[in-house]
């Protein structure tokens, strides 16, 4: 059943006051794993205690009025969300994009001391697929967002492996190429953990593993060298593509690309699509079934997402082509509010509980359309979409003869930690002097730039972050002209710059002291810092 939510034109400004923020980590209650989780006693590590939550508040802001939506019902099932919690706190691992539902990048890296620079311990070389396509060819290795996942598997997960036969690593990465095929690989070693499987389609976007260990890996494809093209999902218990969705011709926009990486809340998984359609699915061991899907224009136009939508609750945090910023009530899939960058939104929300009590998010747009000479930040009120600060940076679109490189920010934002709580960390494109960039700091409660660090070359790359013993933070990002740089986090100074790869457009995942990224040639490093 088709049918159309009219705006609701309501502000309740004392639920608002009354609304409290995000899960912490750790708390007094206890989280229940779904039904489709492993039953053991270690699967608790999918999990981690989380304080009881209540839903944000159904409001819908003045700002909503701006998006013309509609909300189609596909299965009759209730479409509230069966628990609140953040379901990748206290996974065994990093198993979506920026790590969890908040897309906060809190990896966990951790250092024995300062360290002085970058060590190498493996490289792993995928296949190279030059199928053209309607932009060009791919080739291999790994493109942008392309950050890798990371799962330590439990023992339940483990014996079901073996009763299957099937190969596996006790520490092991999965990540979606360029070349169309998806990559297992032994952490440890840097060799192939188990078979390849070919989806026949670039993979641009960062894979997504169910939290519950399920089985389920989430796959989105971001080019068209064959068709169909869509998304999919992996059954690793089978190891073998067990569900696909194509062409969707209720779709407002005709781009059937999947570079965000979707996140699991409750029951239902989200996908946000290229096509303009934000997709709310019921899940089940290797296989999706539609519930709903949220289809909106603003303007006029029907954009594309290619960010990953950030959580809080029940809210979700989308970005999409034409810089809008929408809050969702992921119960109903209706608009809360609405806010408007000047240029296409690529860098992912970024969701913060601060020390005041409120909830923000983060995020940049680009500069790609005439007029735009700035790259606009801003931090917003996750309830409100009030807009707390703005932080504009010098930026331009640069053309090289047929091609094009926009400017701004396509990086998602770091948070500070331990002597950087203050700070938050993002990669600007800026094209003022060449094709250069900046590492840039910022200030959470102004918005100032605390500094700028210039970079070699432009970086689409998030950067990541690692603690000493004494709370000191460095941080790690790369470049487009393949350089990887360590940097204090306090002062902005490079400790080490290392020209390791072709193109560093992915971003990396993090364990203990390491981390992995792969590149745009057809190689994907594990890097250790020394």
């Amino acid at each position: 059943m088709n049918f159309f939510i009219k705006d609701i034109l309501f502000v309740a400004s004392a639920l608002l006051v009354a609304a409290s923020a995000c899960a912490p980590k750790g708390g007094n209650g206890s989280a229940s794993a779904p039904s489709d989780s492993i039953a053991s006693a270690d699967s608790a590590l999918a999990l981690r205690e989380q304080a009881e939550l209540t839903p944000f508040p159904d409001t819908i802001f003045p700002s909503a009025a701006e998006v013309k939506y509609t909300i189609e019902i596909a299965d009759s099932t209730p479409g509230n969300l069966s628990s609140l919690n953040d379901l990748y706190v206290g996974a065994p691992g990093a198993f979506t994009f920026r790590c969890g539902a908040r897309r906060d990048a809190d990896f966990g890296g951790r250092l024995d001391s300062v360290p002085t620079h970058f060590e190498i311990d493996w490289t792993f070389e995928t296949d190279e697929d030059f199928t053209p396509t309607k932009v060009g060819t791919w080739g291999g290795g790994t493109g942008w967002t392309g950050q890798p996942l990371y799962v330590e598997w439990p023992d339940s997960v483990k014996a079901r492996f073996k009763e299957k036969n099937l190969s596996f690593a006790a520490q092991e990465i999965m990540v979606g190429s360029l070349s169309g095929r998806v990559y297992f690989i032994d952490f440890a070693t840097g060799k192939a953990s188990r078979k390849a499987i070919n989806t026949q389609n670039p993979i641009k976007g960062t894979l997504s593993l169910d939290p519950t260990l399920n089985g389920n890996l989430y796959v989105g494809q971001g080019l068209s060298a064959h068709v169909p093209v869509g998304a999919l999902v992996i059954d690793l218990f089978r190891h073998d593509i067990t569900h696909f969705f194509g062409k969707d011709p209720k779709a407002q926009r005709g781009w059937e690309a999947y570079d965000s990486s979707p996140v699991r809340v409750g029951q239902f998984l989200f996908r946000p699509g290229e096509n303009g359609t934000l997709y709310k699915f019921l899940i089940s061991p290797g296989s999706l079934k539609l519930h709903s899907a949220l289809r909106y224009r603003c303007n006029g136009a029907a954009p594309g997402m290619e960010a990953s939508m950030a959580v809080c609750r029940n809210y979700g945090f989308t970005a999409d082509n034409h810089g809008n910023i929408l809050c969702i009530n992921l119960n109903t899939l209706a608009p809360v509010w609405h806010y408007k960058l000047p240029d296409d939104t690529d860098s992912t929300p970024v969701v913060a509980e601060e020390a005041d009590g409120g909830v923000y998010i983060y995020t940049g747009c680009e500069v790609e359309h005439a007029g735009v000479t700035r790259a606009t930040f801003v931090k917003l009120d996750a309830l409100t979409g009030r807009e707390v600060w703005v932080n504009r940076v010098e930026a331009q679109r640069k053309d090289i003869g047929e091609k094009h490189f926009d400017g701004g920010f396509y990086s998602t934002a770091l948070l500070g930690r331990g002597d950087c709580e203050d700070l938050i960390f993002i990669n600007v494109v800026q094209n003022t002097d060449g094709q250069n960039g900046s590492f840039l700091a910022l200030d959470r409660r102004t918005g100032k730039t605390v500094y700028s660090t210039p970079l070699r070359h432009y970086a689409w790359s998030s950067p990541v972050g690692f603690l000493t013993p004494q709370g000191r933070q460095m941080v790690v990002t790369g470049d487009c002209a393949g350089n990887l740089y360590l940097i204090d986090g306090r002062s902005g100074n490079i400790i080490d710059r290392q020209s390791v790869g072709y193109n560093f457009e992915s971003s990396p995942v993090v364990s203990g002291n390491s981390l992995v990224v792969g590149s745009r040639g057809k190689t994907i490093y594990k890097i250790s810092l020394k």
